[in-house]
């Protein structure tokens, strides 16, 4: 009988495969556990050809959870919903009192609240842990967000802290999130920045090929460049590979070949459920979903397109020439804006639910966490990390002054550009709402007095006014009667 293990991983698709043989690599001798038990003996294959790694599989759930050392943790990676509560009353079954589940999928955080307060009446603890990197990142050094029970925390601390991701100058990315769900809530905001983020460069890449006529060469090489720079991030790194792979069934670049049409998990669209239950603004986000919402509308789209060509609409509006490198240059910047704007809109959402929740998240540490390992790794949160070091109360990373200062210096060419997208008939929703939300929040007074004179005519709703004290209603009708009379 082999000595009990540290601790269990149960669900071997790629990511636990991946998870698994991470913890047995840093020293951490694991068993794994899969329904389909052809999973299981691929993972010890896998384990043996990696370095003989201490992985032991086991193809029903009580020797499972019985190999564990005692007091026993188990993360789960399972599909999201029902498959999650099945995997626990599975393993439950077997577990005492204060073992330990942890989930790593991506789940809504009400369920992992609700999971929570069940667990702890059958004297068990639960986390619901964010995991961000993908394949690659799971395999070396992915960004963990646990939340739920800090107990169960201290429990895994020495394995998480060596599992994650390492960052030189700023540490392992993991650090306990907070109570309750807030660990599922920060890796789901996490993912809606993602999709912010990965639609902005899908808009600069438009701009440059529609507008600019840049070859995959060259958008190649733009992006390997602002890779070296303030737009260093994974992103853009695997953007700048993508365009110099050639397709290996056809001629020419393997991008052009790939459909038009986006699919999503669903996160990007809790996030924005979120903001609109929170009232917190996230139109770049929003506006990211939406296009994937219309991507999937291929077949309307090329019926669309042939309507509007006979009203002289081709794909491009304008043959203005352009200058090459401006445009490249104005591009740059009016990415970097944008992005601010959507990671603001992230921050925010998180912020205003850790105050609803009593959360009490560190905004600071969650950009330090994202700094390695996660799909939004940039060297740009670094620049947010040290913005909320110098104001954990910051009210916006807009009114950060650093932030602030970048903004202004690059607005005429944020401008430029979504001008220039205008005129020219290519849509840039994320570029555009960027730049409505920076220009809405930076003005002492919006159109909304208009609005509330609206409501309160049609509906008696009231409004307030900025010269005295108190709630006022009018009654618009009979006043503007008596004027047409």
């Amino acid at each position: 009988m082999a000595p009990p293990t540290r601790i269990g991983l149960a669900g071997l698709a790629v990511m636990g495969q991946n998870l698994a043989l991470n913890i047995a690599e840093k020293g951490f001798p694991i068993s794994v556990y899969n329904r389909t038990t052809s999973k299981v003996d691929e993972t010890v294959e896998r384990a043996k050809q990696e370095g003989d790694l201490a992985l032991f599989g086991f193809h029903d759930p009580e020797s499972f959870v019985q190999s564990i050392q005692k007091p026993r943790v188990i993360i789960m990676l399972v599909k999201a919903g029902a498959p999650v509560d099945q995997t626990i009353k599975t393993l439950s079954a077997y577990m005492e009192k204060g073992d330990c589940i942890i989930d790593g999928g991506n789940e809504w955080y009400e369920n992992t609240e609700r999971r929570e307060k069940e667990m702890s009446g059958l004297g068990l603890l639960y986390l619901g842990m964010g995991v961000s990197g993908g394949e690659e990142g799971a395999r070396n050094g992915p960004s963990l967000m646990p939340g739920g029970s800090f107990e169960a925390y201290k429990y895994i601390e020495d394995i998480l802290l060596k599992v994650a991701a390492q960052v030189s100058d700023s540490g392992p990315c993991v650090t306990y999130i907070g109570k309750g769900g807030s660990g599922n809530f920060v890796k789901m905001v996490h993912n809606g920045i993602e999709y912010g983020d990965m639609q902005l460069i899908a808009e600069a890449y438009d701009v440059l090929k529609s507008v600019g006529k840049l070859s995959n060469e060259e958008l190649r090489s733009v992006f390997s460049e602002w890779n070296r720079g303030e737009l260093l991030s994974f992103l853009i790194e695997i953007t700048a590979d993508i365009f110099g792979i050639k397709d290996d069934k056809g001629e020419g670049y393997l991008v052009d070949k790939v459909l038009d049409k986006t699919g999503m998990k669903g996160t990007g669209k809790w996030t924005v459920q979120q903001a609109a239950d929170l009232s917190v603004a996230a139109p770049t986000i929003a506006a990211s979903l939406d296009s994937r919402f219309l991507s999937g509308l291929k077949e309307e789209r090329v019926e669309a397109a042939k309507v509007f060509k006979s009203g002289g609409f081709g794909d491009i509006l304008t043959d203005q020439t352009v200058d090459k490198a401006k445009l490249i240059d104005d591009v740059r910047q009016a990415l970097y804006a944008s992005k601010i704007c959507s990671y603001a809109q992230g921050m925010n959402l998180i912020r205003a639910k850790s105050i609803k929740k009593g959360w009490d998240l560190k905004l600071g540490e969650l950009a330090r966490i994202w700094k390695g390992g996660c799909i939004i790794r940039a060297i740009f949160l670094d620049r947010i990390k040290k913005a909320y070091d110098r104001n954990p109360d910051l009210a916006n990373l807009l009114v950060d002054p650093e932030f602030a200062k970048e903004i202004i210096d690059r607005q005429s060419a944020w401008r430029r550009v979504v001008c220039l997208a205008i005129n020219s008939g290519i849509s840039t929703p994320g570029m555009s709402s960027s730049l409505a939300y920076f220009d809405t929040y930076r003005r002492e007074r919006v159109p909304a007095n208009l609005v509330q004179a609206q409501r309160d005519y049609f509906g008696a709703h009231t409004y307030e006014r900025v010269d005295m004290e108190g709630s006022f209603h009018t009654e618009w009708f009979k006043i503007a009667k008596q004027l047409k009379n």
